[in-house]
């Protein structure tokens, strides 16, 4: 039998169980409540628009709703923009020689000496000359009359003929208008009246390592406009280059070294940027590494341009000094007061430190006196004194600040011509 006190606190236990069950059901009751309507809360805070640009770039849609950001052009189609806008402008460049053609005959080399004499030896003997393709390389065009940017190795035979062959497969003859004395550069001009797409000329000066570099050129003379993507792999590099036969070598500063696959027949093509700009002209690989390419930056063959342009030939400005760059190892070895500069030194195969009658002659330069400025930039292994003279023409008026025995001088001259 209950008693009044038992009686209630079973009912207190009753009314705390509810409380529970009831705040339980409370709780999830406004959990489900959330999930099916915080959607307004996720859609203010933009998830979708967070992750659907990346999901784009790879062509996959982030979900219903728009994207506030898409790429206006993608890494790929910034490739395939660079291509289509410059390849009217790559060209092929086949190189021809007359060459002897010989032809099996029965020879008898005893023939006069009797009717027992009659021996027939096989004899190669030259039938006459044939004009034979020899070589390949690229080219591109600079300008709307025709004139084409290429290596000097490629156009070097002054007794070869060269035939272009444009991107549309059009067949034309090629005259060589100038060869640059210094570097590995020519400008040819093609033979017609036709009007012809230019490539557009970038800046050299501004690329860095690192960034994106299209290749175009005619692949082992066989695969005309082959297209390569690499990147900028160094920058300032120097290299001595020379063709198969031997019969070429050139020293190259100041050179653009890249990874974008070159190939023989590439020499004398586009290096491009992602733009479609030319940054560089193709020139040469390293035997028997793995994608290590070189070309000469543009800025170099600007000059080259407009100099045919205007005078029909490509000159230097002459100083007439032979010289070694000085760095601390130099300035050690012959007791100097400066790290920097250019040594006035002779060759060891008898080249004279001054030519007589040059620039620096007549200024009083002499053997051993070290180079410090040209026009107030100082020269270094950096900044040499070749390329800071590439700033001038024959007939500039430039000031030589220079050590003569030890005391700074500094005297105008008037530069010559290479």
């Amino acid at each position: 039998m209950l008693t009044i006190k038992k009686l209630k606190k079973q009912v207190q236990n009753i009314f705390k169980k509810r409380i529970f069950w009831g705040a339980f059901i409370l709780v999830v009751a406004v959990v489900i409540f959330v999930l099916f309507n915080g959607s307004a809360s996720l859609k203010y805070l933009n998830i979708p628009e967070i992750i659907s640009p990346e999901l784009q770039v790879l062509g996959i849609k982030g979900g219903d709703q728009q994207s506030t950001y898409t790429p206006a052009v993608s890494y790929e189609q910034a490739i395939i923009n660079a291509v289509k806008s410059s390849s009217p402008s790559v060209v092929s460049i086949v190189i021809s020689k007359n060459l002897p053609v010989y032809e099996q005959e029965l020879v008898n080399p005893f023939a006069g000496l009797g009717p027992g004499f009659n021996l027939q030896i096989p004899q190669y003997v030259q039938k006459g000359t044939k004009l034979q393709e020899i070589g390949a390389g690229s080219g591109f065009i600079v300008s709307a009359d025709g004139l084409v940017l290429t290596n000097k190795h490629v156009v070097l035979d002054s007794a070869a003929e060269y035939t272009i062959f444009t991107n549309n497969g059009q067949e034309y003859s090629a005259k060589v208008l100038a060869l640059d004395p210094v570097q590995d550069l020519a400008v040819v001009k093609i033979q017609s009246d036709n009007v012809f797409q230019p490539i557009v000329l970038g800046d050299s000066s501004g690329i860095e390592v690192g960034q994106t570099a299209i290749a175009i050129g005619n692949a082992l003379g066989q695969f005309t406009n082959t297209v390569s993507v690499g990147v900028v792999s160094g920058l300032q590099r120097t290299i001595s280059a020379s063709d198969q036969a031997g019969s070429f070598s050139e020293t190259l500063q100041g050179i653009i070294q890249t990874d974008a696959a070159i190939n023989e027949g590439n020499s004398g093509g586009p290096l491009l940027n992602l733009k479609g700009e030319v940054i560089g002209i193709n020139t040469a690989v390293a035997q028997g590494a793995q994608s290590i390419g070189f070309a000469i930056p543009i800025n170099m063959a600007k000059r080259d341009i407009n100099q045919v342009q205007k005078i029909n030939k490509i000159v230097y400005p002459f100083l007439g000094v032979r010289y070694i760059l000085v760095d601390v190892k130099v300035q050690k070895e012959y007791g100097l007061s400066v790290n920097y500069g250019a040594l006035v030194l002779k060759g060891s195969n008898g080249e004279v430190a001054v030519t007589t009658g040059s620039a620096v002659d007549i200024a009083g330069v002499q053997e051993n006196d070290v180079i410090l400025e040209m026009s107030g930039q100082k020269i270094t292994t950096n900044n040499s004194l070749s390329s800071i003279i590439l700033n001038y023409n024959p007939g500039d008026k430039v000031t030589l600040k220079f050590l003569h025995n030890g005391q700074e001088q500094s005297v105008d001259v008037i530069l010559g011509e290479r």
